[in-house]
């Protein structure tokens, strides 16, 4: 549903984009904050991306999985034709002679294999039937195994399986995290660029309105410089100010068309559609406790499970080592029943005979130099190692949630003051411009009053850019919905649906 209404949200815009087209200039249309964030988790080239790298661990994980279950091979060798010299010794007199082979053989089989995650080894069934035919001395015969089970198992106490049950699941989790915690950041993102293009905006509002009153400011003291009440150096003062009114115009137009040009990129829209930012005015009223966000960062976020994995994959490494640089030894079993004929329907037929084997392979460095020492100590050194790098990376984890927690905390009564500020500049601003137009200040008040008027202005869009930046950021370090009060975790399936 939430997929359909943001494809539906989408139709409106480019409808309404398409209604509002002026010779003058492309489609305009009106974006909120949050309309912008679903877009860019909609049709953002982060977004395609994130996904990818998600579908990519999927993909492993399933492949794993299959693993984890019996496969079933065919095996078969159509047609195989052999001519050659072969030595034999005559058993009647024991002189070597070469006699001379020419055949055709085929072979085809079944085999049912599974691994033995408990044990690290592997227990296959197979079944297969073997037809040779000399052509020298014009005969054929059969040799089948109706059934085989067959055991693979090392001895050296390395089990591979294992690791693997411990590390696959691990990691497939880590990336559905990752991938909603790249999500909430992207959302971040969408902030600062929808912001950017907002700032741009107020940016040109402000050049143009200071052009303007310059403009009649400029005016107004050459009438006064006429009559004696404006000196040349202030009037040099007010001419100087529409100057660089007109040139922070300019400079502004510019930066609000790179702003928008980047916020279509970023959306994914065409570089004629000109977005009208709706600035977000309303915060809502929360605050959080920095215990709780602790808490859902460390159960939630995907950076603990990649330093879980790190120690994981450490002590799988030195595990491996231990076992494999010094005496190795496997182990190869099976039991069955074969038959051989000279007909293929009686290759299927009783009495079987048995068919089995046992081996023992070892294998055992006797001088090496001290090269498996080495790598065992090496992976010690690289356990502990990682040891330390991870309790380090969990304090600071937890220093930066619980910093992250207070500076959020402080964002909401920063908006308001800056709202409240802004509100006050303004008025300032109107009051110190009618004095002045009754010659009650002068020009450097004037100036004073529209700067903190302008500053106060920006400082409020900042104010708001920042706290959204937060809340985004919370969101990303907890998976976590504070307003709604529910996990962000959910089933990404509907990702393998495109």
């Amino acid at each position: 549903m939430y997929r359909i209404l943001t494809l539906i949200l989408v139709v409106l815009f480019i409808t309404n984009s398409k209604a509002q087209e002026t010779e003058s200039s492309g489609p305009e249309m009106q974006l909120t904050l949050n309309e912008a964030i679903q877009l860019a988790k909609l049709q953002s080239l982060y977004s395609f991306r994130y996904k990818n790298m998600y579908l990519a661990s999927y993909w492993d994980f399933r492949s794993y999985k299959a693993s984890q279950l019996p496969g079933l091979r065919l095996n078969t060798t159509p047609i195989n034709y052999d001519r050659s010299v072969t030595q034999l010794v005559d058993p009647n007199t024991g002189e070597n002679k070469f006699v001379f082979n020419e055949y055709v053989s085929s072979q085809v089989g079944l085999s049912l294999s599974q691994n033995v995650t408990f044990t690290g080894g592997q227990l296959s069934l197979s079944s297969n039937v073997r037809r040779l035919q000399d052509i020298e001395y014009d005969n054929t015969s059969y040799t089948s195994v109706p059934i085989s089970i067959r055991l693979t198992q090392p001895l050296n106490g390395y089990n591979e399986f294992k690791w693997l049950s411990k590390l696959k699941p691990l990691e497939y989790e880590q990336a559905k995290k990752t991938y909603l915690t790249n999500m909430e950041a992207l959302s971040q993102r969408a902030v600062n660029v929808f912001f950017n293009s907002v700032s741009a905006e107020i940016d040109l509002k402000i050049a143009e309105t200071n052009l303007a009153n310059a403009d009649t400011l400029f005016n107004i003291g050459k009438g006064r410089f006429n009559i004696g009440t404006v000196t040349q150096d202030e009037l040099l003062d007010l001419e100087l100010s529409y100057l660089n009114a007109k040139m922070a115009k300019t400079k502004a137009q510019v930066s609000l068309k790179q702003a928008r040009n980047l916020l279509n990129s970023f959306l994914g829209f065409d570089k004629d559609v000109v977005i009208q930012p709706i600035i977000p005015n309303e915060i809502p009223e929360l605050k959080v406790e920095a215990d709780e966000v602790l808490d859902l960062a460390k159960e939630n976020n995907p950076q603990i499970l990649e330093l879980e994995a790190t120690l994981i994959n450490r002590r799988q490494n030195l595990a491996e080592k231990k076992a494999t640089s010094g005496l190795s030894a496997s182990l190869s079993a099976n039991v069955g029943v074969n038959r051989q004929a000279y007909n293929l329907e009686d290759v299927y037929k009783t009495p079987y005979g048995d068919d089995r084997g046992l081996g023992i392979s070892l294998y055992a460095p006797i001088l090496d130099w001290g090269t498996r020492k080495g790598q065992i100590q090496m992976a010690k050194f690289e356990l502990k190692r990682s040891e330390a790098e991870v309790d380090q990376a969990l304090i600071d984890f937890e220093q930066e949630v619980v910093m992250q927690a207070i500076e959020f905390n402080l964002q909401e009564e920063q908006v308001n003051i800056s709202a409240k500020a802004d509100t006050v500049a303004q008025l300032g601003f109107n009051v110190t411009k009618q004095r002045f137009m009754i010659d009650k200040v002068d020009v450097i008040k004037l100036n004073a009053a529209r700067s903190s008027y302008d500053q106060a202005k920006r400082s409020y869009i900042s104010s708001l850019s920042q706290y959204w930046q937060m809340y985004f950021r919370i969101r990303e370090l907890t998976l976590y919905d504070f307003e709604k009060k529910e996990l962000l975790i959910k089933d990404l399936d509907y990702l393998l649906e495109n």
